[in-house]
């Protein structure tokens, strides 16, 4: 979870910050002064909860909420002001709080227990993976759509390897198998790549999609997948696997084999 502070005092600031990371300590809390700043970072990551000063110079807090709420509609926002005067204007965009300085650890567990979208709050991902039956990425509940149809095929390969790098090498041995030049196939692939990063970037999924050099990875801990949450909890899971898997996909059949074994296992 990613928690946003912004507030151009910075003593009121340092507080706020401190009183957040002992109720969220497992957060990552990021600090602005300047709400320009924070609106450049916002539109690069995604930001589940953030505090926001109201009267600041040059983009008052409510301007930055409402810049705030287009980049992300489920973002819970909670106003800090020294007045009641902006009450109206933190309904008229949903907001999720509003407190009164000064800002003491009492009222920001109240606003922490009362969230708008306080499913996302409590560990609610954004992206589910459908792998048993047809693969299919949904984000909050709608199919990803991709430029290229392999693109999608690529987070489909990432995520049956379950979090291990995947060189570029076996994405392309997965994709093509023997066919083809492969100079092509090297080009073709950074195509995908890149619509894999540029429909990540625009759904504000950043980190979703770990990369090294010549590799990728999918962060696990960044979405729900039936398959995950299958080999973890077996029998106690939502999920179950009745026979298949990726069905459009040739490459994984060798993967059926396993998934068989384990849940013979539990029936027995």
């Amino acid at each position: 979870m990613r928690v946003m502070l912004v507030d151009d005092d910075k003593k009121c600031l340092a507080k706020t910050e401190k009183i957040t990371k002992e109720l969220l300590p497992e957060a990552e809390i990021i600090t602005f002064d300047d709400p320009l700043n924070a609106l450049a970072r916002a539109r690069t990551e995604e930001i589940d909860i953030s505090f926001i000063d109201i009267e600041m110079p040059d983009l008052n807090g409510i301007e930055l909420g409402n810049y705030f709420k287009e980049l992300n509609p489920f973002m819970n926002i909670i106003f800090i002001s020294e007045s009641k005067d902006y009450g109206f204007d933190a309904m008229q965009i949903h907001a999720s709080g509003y407190m009164l300085r000064p800002v003491t650890t009492g009222k920001v567990q109240e606003e922490l227990a009362e969230l708008r979208y306080a499913e996302r709050y409590n560990d609610h991902k954004r992206v589910f993976a459908q792998t048993f039956g047809n693969f299919e990425l949904f984000v909050d509940g709608k199919p990803v759509e991709f430029k290229y149809s392999r693109t999608k095929e690529i987070v489909a390969i990432l995520i049956n390897n379950r979090g291990a790098q995947t060189t570029n090498g076996e994405i392309i041995a997965n994709l093509w198998e023997d066919d083809g030049d492969p100079a092509k196939k090297q080009s073709y692939l950074s195509n995908l790549r890149q619509d894999l990063q540029n429909t990540f970037t625009k759904l504000k999924l950043e980190g979703i999609i770990l990369k090294q050099r010549g590799s990728m990875a999918i962060a696990k801990d960044r979405i729900e997948c039936d398959l995950f949450d299958w080999l973890e909890k077996k029998e106690a899971s939502q999920y179950k696997y009745m026979g298949d898997y990726m069905n459009q996909y040739g490459w994984c059949e060798f993967f059926h084999a396993e998934l068989d074994e384990i849940s013979y296992a539990m029936e027995e």
